[in-house]
């Protein structure tokens, strides 16, 4: 699956982020419409661009994501991009994604850096724009700089019987920020046992089970972060 993200800034205090995704697979893309709408009760309809037929459903709700956080989600809609190629997402965005088309798919480099762990449940490789980070609010110029040095992030995500586990690296742009965002995670990691303190469970159990957990390790103009968490701690959250 490949993502393609746009964001834009309404005002000055909010980003706002637009996403559209790519899934590609042996799964039968016109079924999976078909029961898209399905379960749309009737919400959805079609509309015709530039030789394709695109899906539009009327969500017009709240999804709770990972059991973490409220994403409003109005319309969604899907296409059929080839025999085993979806494009999901605003109405917009898929017609940029047609536009696009095999152009606009992700990059060889992303992929290689997806594919960094044969074993992983899951991996993901991403570019990040220096635009995006410039506009983040961090609190301090220290920390702001040593975030603005990132340029691309990429991880996997492993699983056990017992355990998940997670590797997120951030590439940055030289040795030293490398070693300098090491330092300011670090700094974070050990003042995250006093907001941990303030949650509710089950999520402060999972945090902490992540924090005991968390290795930072630095390599070269690189910096790798480890944890890993019970997976009953993760099914208790986001059931």
């Amino acid at each position: 699956m490949a993502l393609g993200v746009r964001f834009t800034y309404p005002n000055a205090n909010t980003t706002k982020l637009e996403t559209v995704a790519i899934a590609h697979g042996t799964f039968d893309a016109k079924s999976l419409i078909a029961s898209a709408r399905a379960a749309a009760n009737g919400k959805a309809r079609e509309e015709k661009y530039r030789g394709a037929t695109i899906t539009i459903i009327n969500v017009n709700d709240q999804m709770k994501v990972f059991g973490l956080w409220n994403m409003k989600v109005d319309q969604l809609a899907i296409c059929v991009l080839d025999p085993n190629s979806l494009a999901m997402g605003s109405v917009a965005n898929v017609h940029a994604a047609i536009d696009a088309g095999k152009r606009g798919r992700a990059s060889a480099d992303l992929i290689s850096l997806a594919l960094r762990d044969p074993n992983a449940v899951a991996g993901f490789g991403a570019n990040v724009p220096r635009e995006l980070l410039n506009k983040l609010d961090v609190g301090n110029d220290t920390m702001a700089k040593d975030v603005s040095s990132i340029q691309q992030v990429y991880g996997s995500i492993g699983s056990t019987q017992t355990d998940v586990s997670i590797m997120l690296v951030a590439k940055t742009d030289s040795v030293q920020s490398a070693k300098n965002l090491g330092d300011t995670v670090q700094g974070l990691q050990q003042l995250g046992g006093l907001f941990i303190g303030r949650l509710a469970q089950p999520r402060k159990a999972l945090a902490e089970n992540a924090l005991a957990n968390l290795k930072i390790t630095p390599r070269g103009n690189e910096l790798e972060i480890r944890t890993q968490v019970t997976a009953a701690n993760l099914a208790a959250l986001i059931k």
